[in-house]
């Protein structure tokens, strides 16, 4: 079992998309990657149905078991805040309308799991995209290269099957296992208190 990520990082002009499948351990292949375009002269009910007909048609050409969004953080900029925020509201229903599971992350979350700092640039994502995904070049633009690397993060961080071991099978993430372990301890106390 081989799980699917389409990244998408919003944006009302450019939104990035990428797909990656996961492989052994912490690889990942690229699938897809690119960018869904609006016009900046059109109405914002005719920029939002295009993003919507784009990420839609991702959708159905890769099935991916998971839609990871980078979270909208609040700028200086109030225009562009609230577009983003609209554009992954649109990303959020299209992936629930298909019943596939949606997780987000934030940009210091997506950084540090990319580069290993939570406040790498553009630039230092792009490097580690290419060495990490055994890529030509950097993806571009980088609203693209941030939706790898916002699929890349739910690979390596998200709950979950999410990697596969030497045999191809699928492998339980930490976050799971440590998630079972709490459980198990939880119901062990609970059935040694309800003994006194």
């Amino acid at each position: 079992m081989t799980l699917r990520v389409l990244g998408v990082d919003p944006g009302l002009t450019r939104c990035g998309y990428g797909v990656l499948d996961a492989g052994i351990g912490r690889s990942a292949s690229l699938v897809d990657v690119g960018v869904v375009r609006s016009r900046h002269e059109d109405t914002l009910d005719i920029r939002l149905l295009e993003i919507a007909r784009g990420l839609e048609a991702k959708l159905e050409e890769h099935a991916p078991d998971v839609v990871a969004i980078e979270r909208v953080f609040a700028q200086n900029n109030t225009s562009t805040v609230m577009g983003t925020a609209q554009v992954s509201g649109v990303a959020v229903l299209l992936a629930a309308q298909r019943g596939i599971r949606v997780a987000i992350h934030t940009p210091s979350e997506v950084k540090a799991a990319v580069t290993g700092s939570g406040r790498a640039d553009k630039k230092q994502i792009q490097t580690m995209l290419v060495k990490l995904l055994g890529l030509d070049a950097p993806p571009s633009p980088a609203d693209a290269a941030d939706a790898l690397a916002i699929a890349l993060t739910q690979i390596w961080r998200g709950p979950g099957p999410v990697r596969l071991d030497a045999g191809g099978k699928a492998r339980t993430s930490a976050q799971a296992v440590w998630a079972e372990a709490e459980r198990s301890a939880r119901r062990a106390r609970d059935t040694s208190s309800s003994r006194f």
